[in-house]
């Protein structure tokens, strides 16, 4: 069972689009605080808050060598979505083909 605590902090962290275009970039490849701020027209305190509002819920780890913080996206929690998402359509799909059982024999009761 997927722990839901963890999962609506994966979402939490998520619903912000700053904190979305973040992790995109970093699924690219690891990047310093400073890259990642380049584009992004806020202050790099705003930004700092967005890295760690992600790496509190587990979807970036950083480290920090030197004067330089690099951050790198952590795979688990993105596994963690992608295993409630299959639930669902797991879910869903049963329904779904139970419903499509019945209208077929509910047709064919018709005839």
């Amino acid at each position: 069972m997927l722990n839901n605590s963890s999962l609506d902090g994966v979402f939490y962290a998520l619903s912000d689009p700053t904190r979305r275009d973040i992790v995109e970039r970093l699924s690219k490849k690891p990047a310093s605080v400073s890259e990642l701020a380049g584009p992004l027209d806020m202050s790099m305190a705003a930004v700092v808050q967005h890295i760690q509002i992600l790496e509190e819920n587990g979807l970036i780890k950083t480290q920090k060598i030197g004067r330089v913080r690099s951050c790198r996206v952590e795979m688990n929690s993105l596994e963690l979505i992608e295993n409630w998402v299959h639930q669902r359509r797991k879910f869903w799909e049963r329904n779904l083909d139970r419903l499509g059982e019945f209208l077929e024999k509910t047709e064919k009761g018709k005839k």
